[in-house]
């Protein structure tokens, strides 16, 4: 052969694309020969409903929790606040009073009822903080939703709304 009919023959014979030529598919790829969704079809997309539920739940807990941890927030800022003024505002005020009472009182009654006075203060900003805490509840919608989710997965082990019972693991085998 020449060269020139080699390079010909090479230019000719190189290789085309490789794989099936790509075509629009003329049925639904999901379902089997009979035009029904696949088995393995039906499972993935339960999985996927399923796993959607639970994310749903998630963040319902979530947004509930949020609003809860508001509170808890504005109750722990309320006894904080109680506690900085008592301290600031309560050391001229105090020694004021006790000054003032001394003209009618001996200087150790004038300041033991200073006292009591800031003790009664203390003990009012307390129960106004533990007030706070105890008007905080449960997260209502998500425990309802969470409980309702027997219907949607019959045959689960029952759980608390919480959820705190865990299932038994079967014991291992050569233990």
């Amino acid at each position: 052969m020449t060269r020139r009919s080699q390079r010909t023959r090479s230019a000719h014979s190189a290789p085309g694309p490789t794989g099936p030529v790509p075509a629009i598919p003329l049925q639904d790829a999901n379902n089997g020969s009979h035009g029904e969704p696949t088995i393995g079809n039906l499972v993935k997309d339960a999985t996927s409903q399923v796993s959607t539920l639970f994310r749903g739940e998630i963040a319902l807990a979530k947004a509930e929790l949020t609003q809860e941890a508001k509170k808890a927030g504005a109750g722990t800022g309320l006894l904080a606040v109680a506690g900085v003024m008592l301290l600031y505002t309560s050391l001229f005020f105090f020694i004021f009073l006790g000054a003032l009472l001394m003209i009618w009182l001996p200087a150790w009654a004038a300041f033991g009822i200073v006292f009591l006075l800031l003790l009664f203060i203390t003990i009012a900003a307390a129960v106004l903080g533990y007030v706070v805490f105890r008007r905080m509840r449960a997260p209502s919608k998500t425990i309802e939703s969470v409980t309702s989710l027997k219907t949607v997965l019959p045959g689960q082990q029952q759980l608390d709304p919480i959820g705190s019972e865990h299932p038994q693991l079967p014991p291992v085998a050569g233990r």
